[in-house]
């Protein structure tokens, strides 16, 4: 989800802004009169996505992530069972 506040609002109510990104996930969209606008991630969505940008900076896993998707967008998604070990 996503929301969005001017600086004097962001100011204003601080504690609840942060509450709202840290323990609902939201992203705080911040308007100022001057400026292009700054977005506040929590911290998780943070390593989320850096995590992701890391697989993704690899043409091997990007190309195999890719692939999975496609498949599972066509409905190709094979269940395997586990083979345990004799």
């Amino acid at each position: 989800a996503m929301i969005a506040a001017n600086y004097t609002e962001f100011r204003n109510d601080l504690k609840k802004f942060l509450d709202n990104v840290e323990e609902n996930n939201e992203t705080l969209i911040i308007k100022r009169g001057i400026g292009k606008g700054t977005v506040m991630i929590s911290l998780n969505e943070y390593n989320s996505i850096m995590e992701t940008v890391h697989l993704l900076s690899s043409k091997k896993n990007a190309d195999r992530l890719y692939e999975s998707i496609q498949q599972m967008t066509d409905g190709k998604v094979i269940s395997k069972g586990l083979i345990e070990d004799k």
